[in-house]
């Protein structure tokens, strides 16, 4: 793979401050720069990936509901009681 140049302006105290900071961890700015960059893209890639899963996910729930699959709100009601009924003995302990 190629490399290119990346210019970019900054005031000369940042310049220097950067330069220092990265000096003080045995690096250069521009090594810094290229992980930041390549962490950057990454963490795009994943919010993209999430976005395309999350999007599927309530496609399928309302393919579901559209489908005439759904819960009735006593049946809701009924697990959830059940859930806190449970959680309440398991935080009781024993007897």
């Amino acid at each position: 793979m190629g490399e290119a140049t990346f210019t970019i302006r900054v005031d000369n105290a940042l310049k220097r401050a950067f330069a220092d900071a990265a000096k003080a961890h045995d690096r250069t700015g521009a090594q810094l720069i290229r992980d930041f960059m390549r962490d950057y893209v990454a963490g795009q890639r994943t919010v993209a990936e999430h976005d395309i899963w999350f999007r599927s996910q309530v496609q399928a729930g309302l393919d579901s509901a559209n489908a005439g699959h759904l819960v009735s709100d006593d049946e809701v009601e009924a697990d959830a009681q059940a859930w806190r009924d449970d959680l309440r003995h398991r935080m009781a302990g024993p007897v």
